[in-house]
């Protein structure tokens, strides 16, 4: 029974680790074209303090653990970090996060270590806007990623599409199709202004109707699904006959706070108990006594408000709360 209830009533059990802030990829919706400051390495917590930070939370309740960055396959010999969580009691579930861009070459080897499943951040399916959005990437290199981690048989594999008005909202019909032949689930998720709200964002913000307006025209005939292991806060929906299935995230328009169960730990070490509010405790300063970790932990739980109010940046209300001024790529994705 998890220990880690906030003053909501809301249980947490699973914990997004960023284990680094730096990422091979500059996409538009994560970090700003100039990139920002990245931490130096030797303010990032080393695998040996996640290690004893995830044996503490899993004692406080924490079963599922996501490997996040910016891009955590840039990070060194990432399945020594795998295999020494998964060998602590109580930790039943270690998920990835990934653009996919190393998976050809590492996707075996996380298995063996005790990745089970992947979340791969694909926004375009045209290799000239690939390109555009992530400024500079190679479609092929994750399309090779995506083909080895189906082979290497992670399960369930989940691609991470975060819509845009007037930029990759013309290919919902070929993130569908994805689904017809394959065993993937689409997840669609809201353009979030986490870190950098403004006119920029709200003309790209897009309600997720519309991607069932698209199937709906496309002749696509989408009935409720369960989902998937690990769903989430996903409306999930079929395709008929389809092997595979699709996730709608709207954490703007219909926020999930109500039933939120995860904390996040930045690569520098502070807990953030909501991603989009300014408020975050460092841990990294109390490894070594575990009861002061626990302290912390329980602090945080305590700030977490009842919901993040991004709803409100749509009609320019006052928030409760400061939002972060860290990007997507500084928190963990």
């Amino acid at each position: 029974m998890s220990l880690l209830i906030d003053q909501f009533g809301r249980k947490h059990d699973y914990l997004r680790i960023s284990v680094t802030d730096r990422c091979n990829l500059r996409c538009l919706y994560c970090m700003p074209e100039e990139g920002v400051k990245f931490i130096s390495h030797d303010d990032l917590l080393t695998y040996e303090e996640i290690t004893k930070i995830v044996r503490v939370v899993a004692g406080l309740g924490i079963k599922k653990i996501r490997l996040t960055g910016g891009e955590p396959l840039v990070r060194k010999d990432l399945e020594v970090l795998v295999r020494n969580i998964k060998q602590i009691e109580g930790i039943t579930d270690i998920a990835l996060t990934t653009n996919a861009y190393f998976l050809d070459q590492k996707a075996e080897s996380l298995k063996e270590a005790g990745i089970s499943r992947v979340n791969i951040s694909l926004d375009s399916l045209n290799p000239e806007r690939f390109k555009e959005i992530t400024r500079g990437g190679n479609l092929d290199r994750v399309m090779a990623g995506l083909q080895e981690s189906i082979r290497v048989g992670f399960n369930p594999i989940k691609i991470n599409t975060v819509l845009m008005k007037g930029f990759n909202d013309d290919e919902i019909g070929d993130f569908l199709e994805l689904t017809i032949n394959q065993p993937l689930q689409i997840r669609f998720i809201e353009y979030m202004p986490i870190g950098h709200a403004g006119e920029s964002w709200s003309k790209s913000y897009l309600s997720l109707d519309y991607v069932k307006e698209q199937a709906k025209a496309l002749g696509y005939e989408l009935s409720e699904s369960d989902g998937v292991y690990g769903n989430g806060p996903a409306d999930n929906f079929k395709i008929k006959g389809a092997k595979g299935s699709i996730g709608l995230i709207h954490p703007v328009s219909e926020n999930f706070c109500s039933s939120c169960n995860r904390l996040r730990l930045t690569s520098d070490g502070h807990l953030k108990a909501c991603l989009y509010w300014d408020e975050e405790l460092n841990l990294k300063k109390h490894l070594g006594n575990d009861r002061e970790l626990e302290q912390v932990i329980y602090q945080a739980l305590q700030y977490k408000p009842e919901n993040h109010e991004m709803a409100k940046m749509i009609s320019e209300e006052t928030q409760s709360f400061k939002p972060t001024a860290r990007r997507m790529s500084q928190i963990g994705g």
